[in-house]
């Protein structure tokens, strides 16, 4: 019998060097890895659940490092596929007393050769939900053409899809961030938005409200917006709209703080919580993970983050 997975998850992986000094004075840079996809992977795995990660991993210096650091996470790494192209890279910095500096070096690399011929549907048939994000979307057009394959195997088959069009004017344009959005939404089932770059780019809706039930109207049950001005998330589902507070204040990084939240959130909902439910739980494991420096390595255990939900609860 195949293997089942709570949740699977398709897109790049990056190694990542982080510093608290500015770029051009540090001496020293911290090893680790990101990309978006990659870190919910991982945040819902901390939590407890089984994961699965589709990607290519480039056959450099760095790729033995990658592939061992996942399955000593017990990541199921049975889908991912070494290719000749390079791994992708980024440097990240967070001055004590300056703003974040990054750089990012990733084109050309092993995720974008990514194509539906990566895309078992077996695989894909034993997931409770599959998670993909504009920016794998973004990688090439074999990349956008697996992440419309996975989805469109998976709502044919039942299978909870999850989107996050993750739009940046660093990756992509507001144009190519529509065309991806249009492609999939279809057959997107959970959507994660950010009312600061999506929703003002994607459907140039401003008014909540408006926004979720213009995306309950494609089809969407599930719209979770991430709001900076209100910092917190809006929760749309079965007609009701339901506001959590950012977890924390003492904010030290927030680099894939958005990608924790949409990985503890597919957590809660493939362990029994209501959506409304899951945005909490999201919203303390994202707090906790804005507290450190780098995409993921400061991603809690689940025992701080229930040991959280639990003092709030008494």
């Amino acid at each position: 019998m195949a293997e089942k997975f709570d949740i699977i998850t398709l897109g790049e992986s990056l190694i990542e060097l982080s510093s608290d000094a500015k770029l051009s004075d540090t001496k020293c840079f911290y090893k680790y890895y990101g990309g978006d996809a990659l870190v919910s992977a991982i945040t819902a795995l901390r939590l407890g659940a089984k994961v699965g990660f589709i990607t290519r991993v480039g056959n450099d210096a760095f790729k033995d490092f990658l592939m061992q650091s996942w399955a000593e996470e017990g990541l199921d790494i049975s889908q991912v596929k070494i290719s000749d192209e390079p791994n992708g890279i980024y440097f990240i910095s967070q001055p004590v007393n300056g703003s974040k500096e990054f750089a990012y070096y990733r084109k050309k690399t092993a995720p974008s050769k990514l194509s539906i011929d990566d895309i078992s549907e077996e695989y894909i048939l034993n997931a409770g939900i599959v998670y993909a994000s504009g920016i794998t979307q973004s990688l090439s057009l074999s990349a956008k053409e697996a992440v419309i394959g996975m989805f469109e195997i998976a709502k044919n088959n039942n299978v909870m899809t999850a989107y996050d069009p993750n739009y940046s004017s660093a990756i992509s344009s507001p144009e190519s961030a529509k065309e991806n959005f249009h492609e999939i939404i279809s057959n997107v089932d959970v959507l994660f938005m950010s009312t600061k770059y999506d929703t003002h780019s994607i459907l140039e809706l401003n008014s909540i409200e408006n926004i979720i039930k213009r995306l309950w109207d494609m089809g969407v049950s599930i719209v979770v917006l991430k709001s900076s001005e209100k910092c917190g998330y809006y929760t749309g589902y079965n007609g009701s709209i339901d506001f959590t507070e950012f977890y924390t204040k003492e904010v030290v990084d927030t680099t894939c703080s958005g990608d924790a939240f949409n990985g503890a959130f597919m957590y809660g909902l493939t362990h029994g919580c209501s959506p409304f439910e899951a945005s909490k739980l999201a919203c303390v494991t994202a707090g906790l993970q804005a507290k450190g420096i780098g995409a993921v390595k400061s991603i809690p255990s689940a025992c701080d983050v229930f040991a959280i939900l639990k003092k709030g609860e008494s």
